[in-house]
């Protein structure tokens, strides 16, 4: 059994681990709850009701936090001519072509993610094992393949995220800092539910939205009324 130091128990006192709260409640206590050294991240975990091992009930897409993650991501651009030119104003960190291939063949990946104009995608996908294995490949999917460049990049550093289903059902997703104010917090975590409802696939049944709950990097978890969100 995980053992947990004096902070993680103190701060476990505040959230009572049977209880169900409201959205606004537990965001409250996730808060209060984080009390480590550094500006925690608060992540909302939520079970679906579909089966992962099925084809027609994945569910995975994009959202925009209207507040944004906290994070600043660095964004790497696969793109030539005019399109690398529309990168580099849109604010992109890096971008390039043969260049950027090179050098993560080299073992390089100061970046957090990857957008690509189609017409690149034959030379990027040499790089599949390289970036599939960190999450980082470019997909139509998460609109990061995509001829539109500018809006791509500008969406990321707006806060942009990508949700997918992992193997259990749930999806894991950041919401925000621990410094974010309730309201900001309140905001991203009811776009983030907004957007998996809107993603539910025709293919599932019963209950959609099973369980949600939040919790700070360093924190205890506190469950949600999923019912809030349905």
């Amino acid at each position: 059994m995980a053992k947990h130091g004096k902070k993680y128990l103190e701060a476990a006192k505040l959230i009572d681990s049977e209880a169900t709260y409201e959205p606004s409640e537990a965001v409250e206590l996730v808060k209060k709850a984080a009390t480590a050294k550094f500006d925690e991240t608060i992540e909302a975990a939520v079970r679906l009701g579909v089966d992962p091992r099925k084809q027609d009930q994945a569910v995975r897409g994009v959202v925009v936090l209207p507040h944004g993650t906290g994070k600043t991501q660095r964004v790497l651009v696969f793109a030539k001519g005019d399109k690398a030119k529309e990168a580099e104003a849109a604010g992109a960190d890096y971008v390039g072509d043969a260049d950027m291939i090179n050098k993560i063949q080299q073992g390089w990946f100061e970046f957090d993610v990857c957008v690509a104009t189609p017409d690149m995608m034959s030379e990027v996908g040499k790089l599949g094992r390289l970036l599939g294995g960190k999450g980082l490949m470019p997909n139509p999917k998460a609109g990061t393949v995509t001829f539109d460049v500018s809006k791509a990049v500008q969406e990321i550093k707006a806060g942009k995220i990508e949700y997918r289903l992992d193997r259990a059902g749930q999806i894991h997703a950041p919401i925000g800092k621990a410094s974010f104010s309730s309201e900001q917090l309140n905001e991203n975590l009811k776009a983030l539910m907004d957007a998996l409802n809107r993603a539910k696939p025709a293919a599932a049944k019963g209950v959609y939205l099973k369980n949600v709950s939040l919790s700070s990097t360093m924190g205890p978890g506190a469950r949600v009324n999923a019912a809030a969100f349905r």
